[in-house]
């Protein structure tokens, strides 16, 4: 309940300020486990991303925003659960294959942390790993403008636009490794920002 709520609030937010609009909401799955690969430029592009799909998404967040118990119960409500970063969290994974195994859409954000200059980093093989071990369909998104609306630095939310982009299912080779798989991804999520 408390996760519509959030996400009716934030639509409303998002269309005002932002004038949020979502492509290819048709590519996502109307049944079963997913995985949403996206971009990550801003602390707004998990909002932007759950907000433009139609279905209940979880996320995983770093393990420092559960630290207040407060808002840890808020983000364990909304379908966030924690991860220990630069490491292989090995509760975290299972927690996302146990999500996914229920037919539930997972966002995951290949590069990790939010990058502000504009490059890439190289995407981090876990993706690859639960791509593989999961055998469910990997769709890219491409958050665009998030980066202007609240720039790396600053506290101050800016009026600008903001998209997100939906692509095409990714085919995955599972006897690739990890690595290689990840970086399939990344580059079909690159290829939704021509």
């Amino acid at each position: 309940m408390l996760y519509s709520f959030s996400r009716l609030l934030a639509i409303i937010i998002f269309k005002i300020l932002f004038h949020i609009k979502a492509t290819g909401t048709e590519n996502i799955p109307k049944k079963g486990g997913f995985i949403l690969a996206s971009n990550h430029v801003s602390y707004l592009d998990p909002i932007a991303v759950g907000i433009s799909c139609p279905r209940k998404l979880n996320f995983m967040a770093k393990e420092e925003l559960f630290n207040n118990p407060l808002f840890s119960r808020y983000l364990f409500s909304i379908k966030t659960f924690p991860v220990k970063r630069d490491s292989a969290d090995l509760s975290a994974i299972k927690e996302a294959i146990r999500r996914v195994d229920k037919g539930e859409g997972l966002v995951l954000f290949p590069e990790g942390s939010r990058r502000f200059d504009g490059t890439s980093r190289e995407p981090y093989a876990g993706i690859g790993f639960l791509a593989a071990k999961l055998d469910v369909p990997v769709i890219p998104a491409f958050v665009k403008g998030t980066d202007q609306a609240l720039p790396a630095g600053t506290k101050n939310i800016k009026l600008t636009k903001v998209s997100v982009y939906f692509g095409k299912q990714i085919s995955i080779e599972r006897r690739m490794p990890y690595q290689d798989i990840a970086s399939h991804i990344m580059d079909s999520i690159r290829h939704l920002s021509c």
